[in-house]
């Protein structure tokens, strides 16, 4: 059965490849970049499938949540169902780490963004979609002063991993504010993999990116992911897993959400 799958962060990397895998399989597939030019070229690409499905871009820079908000508008518009969204787009190094906002650029694309896009896209989400969050084996308790930037932490690693971990702390409470669906599923898609953040960031090539690709594509298709609402999934032990301890304690996890809400006042 052909789905609506919406992928950020889909013009390269592991988005891009799953993005060509789904729509090989004849799905419609939202595609999303930052810049236009590249977002086009995927497109192109895309669209040269024989037998592929439909496809649709979206441009928006995620470290803006103007951006984000008038992001999710225009899918609002075209769509009034998705079977699954796959907040995928994320950064690590990066010479700009500050946003026009004040905020860490990590927090703002790797937390802030998808929780901000999936509120606004809940209307189209229904009991049976499924929500993936990227998550990473790189996950350390979140300061929350930085969080809301009122701080700014000089290691970029830290920042990150401290990013993926509140990711994972939002979907495990959305999972439980939403228990009759969409399901909220946090995946860490595999270390190292061959992707330019690997790349940039650790100046290595990196495993084969379609280790990232088949687990989210099995994490948004398959049955075995039916159930899985809340839960974390570790592809580099290949099973669910627990995460970091503090993405299982309600207080620390209502902390993060409620820092999250004030950082987006009016917004939420």
């Amino acid at each position: 059965m052909q789905k609506t799958i919406f992928i950020t962060g889909s013009t390269d990397g592991i988005g891009l490849e799953t993005a060509k895998i789904l729509a090989s399989q004849g799905h419609h597939v939202l595609l999303h970049g930052r810049n236009p030019a590249k977002l086009e070229e995927v497109v192109s690409m895309l669209s040269e499938i024989t037998g592929g499905g439909q496809i649709e871009s979206y441009v928006a820079d995620l470290s803006h949540m103007a951006d984000v908000e008038r992001l999710a508008k225009a899918v609002t518009e075209r769509h009034d169902k998705l079977d699954v969204l796959i907040n995928n787009a994320g950064v690590y190094k990066t010479p700009d780490p500050i946003t026009q906002e004040g905020l860490d650029v990590r927090f703002a694309v790797n937390t802030l963004a998808p929780y901000l896009l999936t509120q606004r896209l809940l209307p189209l989400l229904g009991s049976s979609s499924r929500v993936i969050n990227l998550s990473s084996a790189a996950q350390a308790p979140v300061n929350i002063d930085a969080l809301a930037g009122r701080i700014h932490l000089s290691d970029q690693m830290a920042t990150y991993a401290q990013s993926k971990l509140a990711i994972t702390m939002w979907s495990h409470s959305m999972a439980l504010a939403h228990k009759d669906g969409p399901a909220f599923i946090a995946v860490n898609p595999g270390s190292l993999l061959a992707t330019k953040m690997v790349k940039e960031g650790f100046g290595m090539a990196g495993k084969d990116i379609c280790i990232g690709a088949d687990i989210l594509i099995r994490t948004a298709l398959s049955d075995e992911f039916e159930m899985a609402t809340g839960q974390y999934f570790d592809n580099d032990v290949g099973q669910f897993s627990s995460p970091h301890p503090d993405a299982l304690n309600p207080q620390k996890a209502e902390e993060v959400v409620h820092t999250i809400e004030a950082v987006l006042p009016g917004t939420i």
